[in-house]
């Protein structure tokens, strides 16, 4: 029996909450340090609440500890990996091999900035103890077969959420621009920005447009072919979204998932419970910059967001007629006064919001952009962010009770989906029940109460009722049975594979090149213990300037027409341009992969 497993992000334990209420198996969240998002920091007080609550519902927490380290700060990562560990989590996900060359007491996690691409490279890191591996974005449904197939450690890859449009963990963009970097969890997000794209004369092909900005991943409709491939963990991206969109996106994918999990014995959900979501989930209403697979199915144009780095929300239709208040769509729409709307034309982007619907016209706030031909999308939908926000999601877990009446006390046994099972006792004599039918209809009552609990008690077998015991005692006797029900439930055994690093397996290349980024000693000795015979100073610690700054699947000359190998009509080297920054893209045509080399100040 495989599990599968629903990850959620979680930017705080409101977060958290609100993935776990509405079906998530684990989540993902940051400590104060050393995370990747350093924006999404938290107490180890939250992270311990986070634990306790997820643990009720046999959930999972995974720590982020995956920026990579400087020996000054190796004491400090160290301590708040402990820390965490004794807070009650899970896992913790690390890019920097410092981490496993620390013998903690936990699962390790791969991050996707260890670069995980290859079965050899993923199998080298089972080999030293990874529990789990997590994918590079931009892999192939075949790729990530061959990887799943090289390896028994559980595989995780991301479904749904902004793309990385560099290699995770192999882009130094950032530092380009700033003193910010990514692999410290600072990244500016300078991918998102509007550039110029020229050719080795310096004339430009393309102005002010966003070329490296890529749409949102989601893989809603291609979850089971990844089952099938081998994945073990879905992953949402979103560790700085908000509580809106925790609420959709994981209701959506849980619903996906329990639809396959209903028609198959193979696989099963890892942790319990049932939510009853109280809207339909749609994860068009909440951010996107418009929907792609990626390169799931193979390297295609089309998946770039050239227009806006923003999210624009879901498509409505084009403006049809203009009237001096307002327009009508192409199409029949659903919208309202509250909407967001985003309108694109070929001049750029504006938004406004919804005044009034009367019939087909729309009365915007304002006109701005408002010409016949123009896409509108809606990035706000207020009826639905009502239903959101109003809906009161509980995730419960199915139980059973049996309660026992005598002369001499009453016994209450309530049991979980799971067999955990608790008893109270209580040693008052009972007196006859004039009603036995009454009594024990009043009893099952009673018992079935449970309230606000995690627990919904859907059986109850009652013995005795030719005895009586006021409401009021098996009122007390529930709340105390459920009290100690979920205290079992956090306190039940959890099944983690913490996998000791022999230092046997062999390092599958010749040299750690300086794009892995060792930046520590104790990252060093992990490489030198399993063979590496080079270690390449870190790109981190160096002047980015005439060095390959981002690897991605994504290429421009595939997105605008111009691949090399489909007789192009551009010729010659390609460079783009945000102010004084400045990149010279190479085209990798036998890998079918663009590079980004820092061309700023040469």
């Amino acid at each position: 029996m495989r599990y599968i497993e629903l990850l959620s992000p979680a930017k705080d334990f409101t977060a958290a909450v609100a993935a776990i209420d509405h079906g998530a198996d684990a989540v993902y969240m940051g400590a104060s340090r050393f995370g990747a998002r350093q924006a999404a920091g938290n107490s180890l007080d939250d992270i311990a609440r986070v634990a306790e609550y997820a643990h009720r519902y046999g959930a999972r927490l995974h720590c982020t500890l995956n920026t990579v380290l400087f020996d000054d700060e190796l004491q400090d990562a160290e301590r708040m990996a402990r820390e965490l560990i004794a807070a009650g989590a899970d896992a913790l996900i690390v890019q920097d091999m410092a981490l496993r060359e620390m013998n903690l007491p936990i699962e390790m996690h791969a991050s996707t900035q260890v670069g995980n691409t290859t079965p050899e490279g993923v199998k080298f890191l089972e080999e030293c103890g990874f529990a789990r591996i997590i994918l590079e974005r931009s892999l192939s449904l075949e790729e990530i077969r061959n990887i799943c197939a090289a390896t028994s450690a559980e595989v995780e890859c991301f479904v749904h959420g902004a793309i990385c449009v560099g290699h995770s963990g192999r882009c130094f963009l950032s530092r380009t621009t700033s003193a910010r970097s990514g692999n410290r969890g600072e990244c500016s997000q300078p991918c998102r920005l509007p550039y110029d794209l020229l050719d080795s004369h310096g004339n430009k092909i393309i102005t002010g447009k966003h070329l490296l900005s890529v749409r949102d991943m989601d893989l809603s409709d291609e979850l089971e072919l990844l089952m099938d491939a081998g994945i073990t963990s879905f992953k949402i991206e979103g560790r700085l979204k908000d509580v809106r969109y925790i609420k959709n996106v994981v209701s959506h994918y849980r619903q996906r998932i329990d639809n396959i999990l209903a028609r198959r014995t193979d696989i099963v959900r890892p942790s319990v419970g049932t939510s009853r979501i109280e809207f339909t989930p749609d994860p068009a209403k909440s951010f996107t910059r418009g929907a792609s697979t990626y390169m799931l199915h193979g390297k295609s144009s089309g998946v770039a967001s050239f227009d806006t780095p923003k999210a624009v929300g879901e498509y409505i239709g084009e403006i049809k007629n203009i009237s001096r208040r307002g327009f009508t769509l192409s199409q029949a729409a659903d919208l309202a006064a509250g909407d967001g709307i985003c309108i694109i034309t070929k001049e750029g982007i504006s938004g406004t919001n919804i005044n009034a619907v009367n019939g087909s016209t729309i009365e915007p706030n304002r006109m701005d952009g408002i010409v016949e031909g123009a896409k509108v999308y809606r990035n706000y939908d207020h009826r639905f962010t009502l239903s959101l926000d109003r809906s009161r999601t509980r995730r419960t877990i199915e139980a059973s009770a049996q309660l026992t009446l005598s002369p001499e006390g009453c016994r209450l046994t309530i049991k979980d989906e799971q067999g955990i099972e608790v008893s109270v006792y209580r040693n008052e004599p009972l007196s006859p029940a004039n009603n036995p039918e009454k009594m024990q209809q009043t009893a099952q009552r009673q018992i079935e109460k449970s309230g606000d609990t995690i627990f919904s008690i859907t059986k109850v077998d009652v013995i005795g009722s030719e005895n009586f015991a006021p409401a009021s005692l098996l009122s007390d006797m529930r709340r105390e049975a459920l009290e100690r029900l979920t205290e079992a439930r956090i306190a039940a055994p959890r099944h983690h594979k913490i996998i000791p690093d022999d230092g046997s397996a062999r390092y599958p290349y010749p040299m750690v090149s300086r794009y892995e980024n060792v930046t520590n000693s104790l990252a060093e000795k992990f490489y030198l213990k399993h063979g590496a015979l080079e270690i390449e100073p870190a790109l981190e610690l160096q002047p980015t300037q005439g060095e390959r700054v981002m690897i991605s699947s994504y290429c421009i000359r595939r997105e605008i027409g111009e691949c090399l190998k489909q007789k192009p009509t551009i010729k010659g080297d390609l460079y783009i341009e945000h102010g004084t920054a400045r990149y010279r893209l190479d085209f990798d045509c036998k890998r079918c992969l663009m590079t980004l080399t820092d061309c700023s100040q040469l």
